[in-house]
């Protein structure tokens, strides 16, 4: 069995396309939460995830768009979030937002006789912390999983704590950890951390024509370009 594993796809849908043209054919879709905040395509990535999605659960930025609430991101990424949010709402229709608020904080499956367990930021389903590798194994250890999937830190990495494994996709369309579009796959029990380059300027642009300020622009363009920040 191949399962797709997407995580923090932020309105970037070049970045999406990629990874589905490159994995066109997968027996279900698992995704960790965030489709919208800083990119320039929030409609159109819904739409797609909604379609591929099998089991997802809701992000931080998500959460803060269904309730108008701050999403708690990382202070230098505040004003970006505020103002890509704003301006996100304007494109949205109330099915679209209907569809994040359904999204749960936690879910639990099986996959190749794995007991999975997903969630956007912490295991308990905080969707604002930030964990580091210390803070992994306290975070886990009330988990009752082979495999926990974690987002949110838009950071690809995998951890073996005790019996359990911990992966953390990536993100797809805002990486913090190189400008390729992160996912990752379950192939037939095992996990493969994958990234992929993408048409980075489609996305570029359309986030320079936005109604955004110029600090809000240079800083989304340059992580999609890959430099650290």
């Amino acid at each position: 069995m191949k399962t797709l594993i997407l995580s923090d796809i932020h309105g970037n849908l070049p970045a999406l396309e990629a990874i589905l043209h490159e994995e066109p054919h997968f027996d279900q879709c698992l995704f960790l939460g965030d489709v919208v905040d800083y990119g320039p395509f929030p409609k159109e990535c819904i739409l797609a995830i909604k379609y591929h999605m099998d089991i997802g659960v809701i992000g931080n930025h998500d959460n803060a768009i269904v309730h108008d609430v701050d999403c708690g991101c990382r202070g230098d990424f505040t004003v970006a979030s505020d103002e890509t949010r704003a301006w996100h709402k304007t494109l949205l229709a109330t099915y679209e937002i209907d569809f994040l608020a359904s999204l749960p904080k936690t879910e639990h499956t099986w996959i190749d006789g794995l007991r999975i367990h997903m969630a956007h930021a912490a295991p308990n389903g905080d969707l604002t912390r930030y964990l580091d590798q210390e803070a992994l194994p306290r975070a886990v250890s009330g988990i009752d999983a082979d495999l926990v999937l974690l987002g949110h830190t838009h950071v690809q990495f995998e951890a073996r704590i005790g019996k359990k494994l911990v992966v953390n996709p990536g993100s797809v369309g805002l990486a913090r950890d190189g400008g390729k579009a992160c996912y990752a796959l379950l192939v037939d029990g095992q996990i493969q951390l994958k990234r992929l380059e993408y048409d980075v300027q489609r996305t570029t642009s359309a986030i320079l024509e936005a109604p955004l300020s110029e600090q809000t622009r240079n800083l989304l363009n340059a992580v999609l370009r890959g430099q650290r920040v």
